[in-house]
């Protein structure tokens, strides 16, 4: 979303305006159109987190304010990809603002290549999330998520630095004193024939005597069709950016005068 100046309703400061140099006014324009554009950012925020169920600090704080200078008087304010592993937060959120199929996460990509995610499928996290691997979020920990990627062999171009060990595997075999032995298994259930076709697809643990315990990890899920949720019309209108506009206009054409 831009933000451009639109002088309207200035009559109160009509008088104060022209005791302001032509720098001065800009500056106090730029300011004005500045603190429009970081209320816009708010309402973002907040439409983010009515829309989204327990939305991540990374998504809640994409949205960044490219600021007005006086020499070019618009601010804009658009999600912004911080670098990291993460996925662009502007995809993820024109996907729930226009709809329509996500793109893979750096994850998917990586046990795609790797030939463990079938086409047309994604992964999703369990209804009851394996011990220790979700953030609380509805999302798989980083850390979880890259001991699952290393353990299949599947690290490569993606940005996960080297396959796990052997040595290491065992160790994940037999546990800790906090943790307990775990043997991870990719399911295909009624997509492939084989002895896991009872279990939904996916990547499992067994764990256990015997590995008798076993629970899902990861699912396999068709790709999902986002339905349009976002609304950038609903935030403009709750800002009601031009009556916000005008009234941070006239503040910071007063404080440019002194009065």
């Amino acid at each position: 979303m831009e933000i451009s100046l639109k002088i309207e309703n200035l009559g109160a400061v009509a008088d104060t305006l022209k005791q302001l140099s032509g720098d001065q006014a800009r500056v106090a324009y730029a300011k004005a159109i500045n603190d429009t554009a970081f209320q816009v950012r708010r309402a973002m925020q907040a439409e983010i987190k009515s829309v989204f169920d327990r939305p991540t600090p990374y998504i809640v704080s994409s949205p960044r304010v490219i600021l007005a200078t006086p020499g070019k008087l618009t601010a804009s304010i658009a999600p912004a990809y911080m670098g990291g592993k993460g996925i662009d937060p502007q995809k993820i959120l024109q996907a729930q603002e226009f709809g329509g199929a996500r793109r893979d996460k750096r994850s998917e990509a990586a046990l795609r290549r790797a030939g463990i995610l079938p086409a047309g499928y994604y992964t999703a996290i369990p209804a009851t999330p394996y011990p220790g691997s979700d953030d609380g979020r509805g999302n798989v920990r980083g850390p979880f998520l890259v001991q699952l990627i290393t353990y299949f062999q599947a690290a490569g171009e993606q940005g996960y630095k080297a396959n796990m060990t052997d040595k290491r595997k065992r160790s994940i075999h037999k546990g800790t004193a906090k943790t307990a032995g775990r043997r991870y298994f990719v399911a295909y259930g009624h997509l492939r024939s084989g002895k896991t076709q009872h279990l939904a697809p996916g990547i499992w643990a067994a764990s256990g005597p015997y590995g008798v315990d076993v629970r899902p990890v990861l699912m396999f899920v068709k790709a999902p069709i986002y339905q349009a949720r976002l609304s950038m019309e609903r935030v403009a209108k709750s800002v009601d950016v031009q009556e916000y506009l005008d009234r941070r206009l006239r503040f910071r054409i007063r404080e440019a005068a002194g009065v």
